[in-house]
């Protein structure tokens, strides 16, 4: 993932802090051991779904087949930030290896978005995560849907967690079109693992389960894995302030992100992520830095004049749903 961090006299001050804390070096034992409780959750999960066999039983299996894909993507995004390797190449092969084999996403094609929503959080224009979709995170954007987009637009807070279970899926698809694009770097490559990965998984399931056992496996196990990766992306943006761009690069990326207090379960279930302002100040600072980083980050802020936003994840979410029923508003009025 190409780096998104911009010279300036704001941000270099405490750049110079952050680095002299040691907090940029990598961390090969934490990931060493991340890693392999990782990828034990994903062999203890198809381990079990091979030995229970045919029984309805199997849908607590894909429950949390659901959750180790989830932790497996969490890992990847930390890979294609370059938190894991130093090196580019090490990086691209190891994540696709881990996104596209394992999860059976496209790893080139999500860590090209990803930048880019880095490079401009929030952004109307420029950030890829809040382009109007199904789901729309701009007023204007409501003005002249119609029928069942507008129906999604107007009552979009209240099917915001039904429409997660959609989201793998959706990945999926966006994976495969880019996949389609000329420009895309390594495409035969990446639609190979793609293939190995659904090869794999839909012979798993049709060896060990019978047709409808398998159909109800599929739709339970992307169900929690979209609802679960949803769950610990939504926090992080939503609801916060969409900037014009022509912020400096601390203020674009301390305003347009929340931060999620907790202890330690909660940085496991979100990977990280609830830091998401030091993790946006520095996207290649590994993940147990983070909680280092931020009393530096947040005193740097107060001495700076920057809004710090930090609240519990409940609080998050109430906060990410208010803002969702508030853009559709003009849609309820009419």
């Amino acid at each position: 993932m190409q780096s998104t961090r911009p010279a300036g006299s704001d941000f270099a001050a405490l750049n110079r802090q952050i680095s002299e804390a040691g907090l940029l070096e990598r961390r090969p034992v934490y990931y060493a051991v991340r890693g392999a409780v990782v990828a034990a959750m994903f062999v203890a999960a198809w381990t079990a779904h091979v030995l229970i066999g045919s029984s309805w039983w199997q849908l607590a299996v894909a429950g949390f087949v659901g959750i180790a894909f989830s932790q497996v993507a969490l890992l990847a995004h930390d890979i294609a930030h370059r938190q894991v390797f130093r090196s580019r190449g090490t990086s691209a092969v190891v994540g696709r290896m881990v996104a596209n084999v394992g999860v059976g996403m496209s790893y080139g094609w999500w860590t090209e978005k990803h930048t880019r929503h880095h490079t401009n959080p929030n952004h109307d224009e420029l950030d890829p995560d809040v382009q109007p979709e199904v789901l729309i995170w701009a007023t204007e954007s409501a003005l002249g849907r119609r029928g069942l987009a507008a129906f999604v637009s107007r009552h979009q807070a209240g099917l915001f967690f039904p429409l997660l279970t959609l989201l793998s899926i959706d990945l999926r698809i966006s994976s495969i079109k880019a996949l389609r694009r000329p420009g895309m770097k390594r495409r035969g490559l990446e639609a190979g693992l793609m293939a190995v990965h659904l090869v794999a998984y839909v012979t798993v399931l049709l060896v060990v389960l019978s047709p409808w056992q398998a159909l109800a496996f599929f739709a339970v196990h992307h169900a929690v894995f979209g609802v679960y990766l949803g769950m610990t992306f939504a926090p992080n943006h939503k609801g916060m302030p969409h900037p014009t761009g022509d912020e400096d690069y601390l203020r674009k990326q301390v305003l347009t992100s929340r931060n999620v207090s907790g202890g330690w379960i909660v940085d496991a279930a979100l990977g990280g992520l609830n830091y998401q302002i030091e993790h946006h100040l520095f996207p290649a600072m590994p993940t147990p830095n983070l909680r280092k980083a931020k009393p530096i980050v947040k005193a740097y802020c107060r001495a700076a004049g920057v809004s710090y936003e930090e609240t519990s994840l409940i609080e998050s979410y109430r906060q990410a749903l208010r803002y969702l029923h508030e853009v559709g508003a003009p849609l309820r009025a009419s």
